[in-house]
């Protein structure tokens, strides 16, 4: 129960972030992806479900804020989150250069998933403009952002899972 209200915490904070906060602090209109970051790293610190249901929970809330349709952004970051889940069996705590670089992939593949599916099937061909724009200049400052989140993130997880662990044993 602690982790599910930490983890809902994690997603309201840090969507009032990056639609509020991040948004002053926006470079040429680009600003961090958040919902990544978050989707990504509870992803493969977690798992493919909870990558899944925490990916899923974070694009509700942009589809219902920000979206044109009710479950794009839901469907592309439950994606995310499953496949950052994968890479849960060789995920290292004190390693920060597998989570950085599935948060980048996985920013990466957000743009172009979005690009592919908002922009190019209504005959928008400018994929260089738009790749060289937005998607790598997004990427770029999700990186810096991560650097600074990331270890947040894995903190509160190791004390989850610490306190999980002395319940568990308390009933053993």
């Amino acid at each position: 129960m602690r982790r599910k209200i930490v983890v809902a915490l994690f997603i309201i904070v840090c969507f009032i972030l990056q639609s509020s906060v991040f948004n002053s602090l926006a470079f040429a209109g680009i600003i961090p992806n958040l919902m990544i970051i978050l989707t990504s790293a509870f992803g493969f610190m977690r798992g493919e479900r909870e990558g899944l249901i925490i990916g899923f929970f974070c694009g509700l809330l942009s589809d219902i804020f920000f979206g044109s349709f009710l479950g794009f952004y839901a469907m592309v970051l439950m994606y995310i989150g499953f496949v950052n889940g994968k890479f849960s069996r060789i995920f290292y705590p004190e390693d920060i250069k597998l989570p950085i670089a599935l948060i980048v992939t996985s920013d990466l593949s957000y743009g172009i998933l979005c690009y592919l599916l908002m922009f190019l099937l209504r005959g928008r061909f400018h994929f260089p403009f738009y790749f060289v724009s937005v998607i790598l200049p997004e990427a770029l400052y999700t990186i810096v952002v991560t650097i600074f989140l990331y270890p947040i993130i894995l903190k509160v997880n190791e004390k989850l899972e610490a306190g999980e662990r002395r319940r568990e044993q308390k009933f053993v």
